[in-house]
């Protein structure tokens, strides 16, 4: 058995995370004994029935997972990441971040380095130290290579279309750059997008406008949240993208790029290095913690 139970007899504690103000319930749960089915997650997730967040980080020993287990030996901590409404995603860029920032707030490392395991790999993580009166320094996750495949997509939303830029960064991406963010409409549904075979896991879409020299701002849907305030993966994917329509790649040049991303909910700066490297350095804040009534539990996982 993966986990212990299926239900609660104790309080649960949890805590309320943001990076950008894509925000994240944290549940500690270092030996793997708590099962959250999918209900039990959409419901903690649901802001007006639950905690509210745009999807839950449990925080597990590599160890003590079947999944994550053969990384336990490159990265103590495994981060089991769920959509909002339950679903299992590869990785979570601003995810990572505010997981780590749990990691520092918990006692269990201290600004540095840090190596956690996702679904999506191992990613290298640095906190930088805090300045007075900041409450806690950036955050830099190493988000792996940029793949980009050569099939794309056509997106569609009231009656306009963009070709979308097909990037994978663990998890999928369709990045299409548009005149006003105001064109992606409210991205309450999956924005329409052919052929559907190119993604047919679903993916996250991404509305990109230019800012500046090598400034962009965005909105992105992502796959089974809706529209959030802020995407890791999402802003990477956009930053690789923007930087191939502007003819440059540090593999060709041996010259890192730099991008800054603004999101709804603050800004991020994305770094593409010659070896592939995609570097991405923003905030994470720990904002709350708490304990989850069990009775709730049991009535969303009956």
């Amino acid at each position: 058995m993966e986990h212990v139970s299926t239900s609660q007899t104790s309080p649960l504690p949890f805590l309320k995370g943001h990076g950008t103000e894509n925000d994240f319930v944290i549940v500690p749960d270092p030996d793997n004994t708590v099962d959250l089915p999918a209900s039990a997650v959409a419901r903690l997730c649901d802001r007006r029935a639950g905690i509210g967040g745009d999807g839950l980080l449990r925080v597990v020993r590599s160890a003590a997972h079947t999944e994550a287990r053969h990384m336990a030996g490159q990265a103590e901590w495994f981060m089991d990441y769920r959509n909002a409404d339950g679903s299992i995603a590869e990785m979570c860029g601003n995810g990572v971040r505010v997981f780590a920032r749990y990691l520092q707030y918990a006692g269990h490392i201290d600004a540095g380095d840090v190596a956690v395991a996702t679904r999506g790999g191992i990613k290298k993580v640095h906190l930088a130290k805090a300045v007075s009166g900041s409450g806690g320094g950036d955050i830099t996750v190493s988000m792996g290579r940029a793949v980009l495949p050569e099939d794309g997509v056509t997106v569609s939303v009231g009656g306009r279309s963009w070709p979308a830029r097909n990037v994978n960064m663990g998890n999928p991406h369709a990045v299409a750059f548009v005149e006003e963010l105001d064109h992606a409409g409210d991205l309450l549904a999956v924005p329409p997008f052919t052929p559907a075979s190119v993604y047919p896991d679903g993916v996250n879409v991404e509305f990109v406008v230019d800012r500046g020299e090598r400034h962009v701002a965005m909105r992105v849907h992502e796959r089974g949240s809706g529209e959030t305030r802020s995407c890791g993966t999402g802003a990477c994917a956009v930053a690789v993208a923007t930087a191939r329509r502007d003819g440059l790649d540090p593999a060709a040049t041996g010259v890192p790029v730099t991008y800054t991303v603004d999101l709804p909910g603050g800004r991020l700066r994305i770094t593409e290095r010659p070896d592939g490297e995609v570097e991405m350095t923003g905030a994470a804040v720990i904002v709350a913690e708490g304990v989850i009534d069990p009775d709730f539990l049991e009535t969303v996982t009956a």
